[in-house]
């Protein structure tokens, strides 16, 4: 096992150009995936026998090598050895106290679904229903770091990064390295932006995103129109009625169109829901503009029409009215988003959680076998430079030994995944920011 995982180390950390680099990494990469429920450097640096904890800190924290090819390198490994069935984009938050770690924020916290002081990453998953790896992950800057200039001095913020909404990192994620997702799944905190979504569909990537209940749409059968009497400049065609929120139209349809769909066997029995699709146009006034300016663009002209997706709406058993919505354009969305959004696809956590059996790093590395799902290594998004470390512009930030041992525990990054995912299925709470100020298009 040990020349097993010689050979990975080679290969991913093959351009960082210092031997000795390489070999911390090594050992590094040995104490994250072999015994030992502790995975902090100190725990790492008492098990192994090769291991020196200040060694280890110094490559961790300190040392300077390029991460993006070793990112990249681990993305196109992992991507054809997992086959995704997805790309997941979500939010991944560091409780933090005080102020002076980089870009922590009183904003809204994941980890703890309320407003707190924390860091919060934008990531990108490749998730299957047996296995999940993080392709990209970037530090979200908040605003007022980017107004702070003696903050990020202390820091060691690089001058030419500033603040960037998180829809846009995550697109900047997605178009990394040559690869394509088959499918982009996201929560209302990026699904409720209609540029994250127009984005998407201008690129040809298929998405599920989940949306809050109050997003106005209008039904498929509406259509704009442009009375003209014959004198004057013509109007420009406009619908006529006003639009509904996607939970008024649910609830219109009525409990009776609503089916029930049986998505998988669960350990307590059948997982089922009862399930709505049907043909919607999001309605607004940014995804108008949007509308019409790829229509001008690619026509010279807008008809009026806004572009159809599908809405997918869950009325829970017991509930009153339907409480889950989320609007995707794949072509056959019922067979698709049932397994998706109702949480039948989620990571397995046998293989990371802190308290599962040994990792066997042959399948582990070198792929599946024949009789069991492939067991794909996550790594951590806080601890250090195995995987790259947070980073902002490209430059990774270093974090004190303080807060490396203050960081999420390396067990933890199955629970961050499962987490990502989960998020799918649950729209953010109105109290997430992220729907009460999206992103605008300049």
């Amino acid at each position: 096992m040990r020349a097993t995982l010689a050979l990975y180390v080679a290969d991913v950390f093959a351009s960082v150009p210092r031997k000795d680099q390489r070999a911390k990494g090594d050992c590094y990469l040995r104490g994250l995936m072999l015994d030992g429920r502790r995975k902090s450097i100190q725990a790492i640096a008492e098990r192994l026998p090769d291991g020196n904890e200040q060694n280890l800190q110094q490559f961790v924290n300190e040392s300077t090598w390029d991460p993006v090819p070793v990112q990249r390198r681990i993305a196109q490994r992992m991507v054809p050895l997992i086959g995704p069935d997805a790309w997941a984009v979500d939010d991944v938050s560091f409780p933090k106290d005080g102020r002076m770690s980089v870009a922590v924020a009183h904003q809204y916290c994941c980890a703890l679904g309320k407003q707190a002081n924390c860091q919060v990453a934008v990531s990108v998953h490749a998730v299957t229903d047996a296995a999940s790896v993080p392709l990209h992950w970037r530090l979200f800057l908040p605003q007022e770091w980017a107004d702070d200039a003696e903050r990020r001095r202390r820091c060691g913020v690089p001058d030419e990064v500033g603040h960037r909404e998180k829809w846009r990192l995550a697109l900047d994620q997605l178009a990394r390295w040559g690869l394509v997702p088959p499918v982009v799944v996201a929560d209302a905190g990026y699904g409720q932006n209609a540029d994250f979504r127009h984005a998407l569909a201008g690129r040809g990537v298929p998405y599920v995103a989940g949306i809050q209940a109050d997003l106005s749409v209008r039904p498929h059968d509406a259509a704009p129109a442009a009375p003209w009497s014959g004198h004057g400049r013509p109007p420009m065609p406009r619908y006529r009625q006003q639009p509904v929120s996607v939970a008024q139209l649910a609830l219109a349809a009525g409990r009776q169109a609503f089916s029930e769909v049986t998505w998988r066997e669960g350990s307590r029995g059948p997982m089922r829901s009862h399930f709505w699709a049907v043909r919607v146009s999001p309605a607004g006034v940014r995804a108008r503009r949007l509308a019409q300016a790829a229509a001008v663009a690619e026509h010279g002209r807008w008809d009026g029409v806004l572009p159809d997706v599908w809405l997918l709406a869950e009325w829970l058993d017991g509930d009153s009215k339907p409480s889950r919505f989320w609007l995707s354009d794949l072509p056959d969305v019922l067979a698709w988003l049932v397994g998706w959004c109702s949480g039948g696809r989620q990571p397995q956590p046998q293989v990371h959680q802190r308290d599962a059996e040994p990792v066997d790093e042959d399948q582990a590395l070198l792929g599946p076998g024949t009789n069991s799902p492939p067991a794909v290594p996550a790594p951590p998004l806080t601890q250090g430079r195995l995987t790259g470390g947070l980073s902002l512009g490209g430059r990774v930030l270093r974090a004190t030994r303080r807060n490396v041992r203050r960081g999420p525990r390396i067990g933890a990054g199955w629970e961050q995944t499962a987490r990502a995912l989960l998020a799918v299925t649950t729209c953010p709470t109105r109290a997430d920011p992220r729907l009460q100020r999206p992103g605008r298009l300049p």
